[in-house]
């Protein structure tokens, strides 16, 4: 028999009791108990925290479910396209305008799309409510049955079996940056592409109310929603605030890709040195002291001259000096003395040849490393100030000097500089912000996506635990 003489495959019958399992896998539900009433025209999902957000075109709506009733410290985010608005009236007569999205139902194996309103249901002993509408074709109710069909089981919301089935989800985002530089529109384009939503939010327009039961933040007069995650570009002269708005964010529970102690400690270089030697990360010998008496002794502990002063603050290579001699050296300190300005002493490591490897590190791995050298007669390699670059391939004790460092600072993305020296690695600075022009053209690789696939990982929907409300 031929393909077309075989007879068209029927989807077999399918009964509902009016209780059962089902699941919703577009929106990382994989179990819910459902009332099927066919006395109600249009279904219902427990639903709170409901915001709309995306492009006029194709706006979405992001929610929070609580899956298990009565259990209100687990919390799934989710978000879907908007299919309608429209008003619903309720069984005890109150009508409210809702929002609908269309969603794949999976029951007993077989999955058929279904319109979903969303609402509070808090209160109700089924989470989920099916009407007639949802019923497929194929599917008959038993109204004087329940659990026709195999039961699932709640425990799939432990956090390692909700991230396995979790799906892709759109996400709004909020990248703080008081520039649209090119860092800030290559994670709009890429994040925009992916189909999520990205805002940038100047850091310094941005305000906070700081209480124990409802912390907000407010931007522009208006408070601003719930984002699924934050990408800080937070610029050194306003590490203070931005990390004090960023410790906001972290009280409402927001994942933020780089931590507010993380970035506080980096652009610190005198804390950042400390935190490299406590995990025992090789760096350059430094030195640091408050007493002008001690201008000798600095100078002895780094190995004497050549050596470089930096002052605490610095970027980009600025406030970075080069002294060559013992006296160029007592010079440079004393004058940064006089202008009462925080730096530290450091060994020169002559063997680097004014190169040093740039190590980006997103998530926990070295996903693209270049070498930078100084333009002619700079020791510095810097490109903002000239510099050069060319890929380079690392050793395996440099990826892992990279990563380790980015971790003791607990940044889920951050540029690591570090040199080659005769005794190995020496990490010299950890940035929190690093920029992505200069190694996304040096590479070649989409650096912003692949910050991207850590953040879609990192906010997979996994259960929010927090202590239930109280009443």
């Amino acid at each position: 028999m031929s393909t077309d003489d075989q007879p068209p495959q029927l989807t077999p019958q399918l009964t509902l009791g009016w209780e059962e399992w089902i699941s919703l896998p577009e929106l990382g539900l994989p179990a819910l108990r459902a009332k099927v009433d066919t006395g109600a025209r249009t279904s219902a999902l427990h639903a709170t925290e409901i915001e709309t957000f995306g492009p006029a075109s194709a706006p979405r709506v992001r929610f929070m479910v609580h899956p298990i009733p009565g259990q209100y410290d687990v919390e799934i985010p989710c978000s879907a396209l908007i299919a309608d608005r429209r008003e619903v009236t309720s069984s005890n007569g109150e009508s409210e305008l809702r929002f609908v999205i269309k969603t794949a139902l999976e029951v007993a194996g077989q999955s058929w799309p279904v319109e979903v309103t969303l609402t509070d249901r808090r209160g109700m002993a089924k989470h989920m409510l099916l009407g007639r509408q949802a019923l497929a074709e194929n599917v008959t109710v038993a109204p004087a049955e329940r659990m026709c069909q195999p039961e699932l089981d709640y425990s799939v919301y432990a956090s390692a079996d909700i991230r396995r089935v979790a799906p892709k989800r759109a996400l709004r985002i909020a990248v703080l940056s008081r520039e649209r530089n090119h860092s800030t529109r290559r994670l709009v384009e890429e994040g925009e592409k992916r189909g999520h939503t990205v805002e940038v939010i100047d850091t310094t327009r941005c305000y906070m109310s700081i209480n124990a039961l409802a912390p907000e933040i407010h931007y522009d007069g208006k408070r601003l929603p719930r984002y699924d995650a934050v990408i800080p570009r937070i610029g050194a002269s306003v590490t203070q605030y931005g990390t004090a708005l960023l410790r906001q964010f972290e009280a409402l529970h927001t994942y933020c890709v780089n931590g507010s102690a993380g970035i506080t400690a980096s652009r610190d270089k005198l804390h950042a040195h400390q935190l490299l030697a406590r995990q025992k990360i090789g760096m350059p010998a430094t030195a640091f002291a408050a007493s002008p008496k001690d201008t000798r002794s600095l100078i002895d502990i780094v190995g004497g001259a050549p050596l470089i002063v930096k002052l605490l603050e610095s970027t980009q290579g600025k406030g970075v000096v080069l002294a060559e001699t013992r006296k160029a050296a007592e010079s440079v300190i004393t004058a940064f003395r006089g202008l009462k300005a925080n730096f530290l002493v450091q060994q020169f490591v002559k063997e680097a040849a004014g190169e040093d490897i740039r190590c980006l590190v997103v998530g926990s791995k070295v996903v693209a490393a270049m070498k930078r050298s100084g333009a002619e007669g700079d020791f510095r390699s810097n490109l903002h100030l000239g510099g050069s670059a060319e890929v380079v391939r690392i050793t395996k004790e440099e990826r892992s000097a990279a990563v380790r460092a980015a971790r003791a600072f607990g940044l889920g993305v951050a540029g690591v500089d570090l040199l080659r020296s005769d005794t190995g690695p020496k990490v010299l600075e950890v940035n929190s912000s690093p920029g992505l022009e200069g190694i996304e053209k040096t590479v070649g690789k989409n650096i912003a996506g692949l910050i991207y696939d850590e953040i879609e990982d990192r906010v997979r929907p996994t259960p929010l635990r927090r202590k239930p409300p109280r009443g």
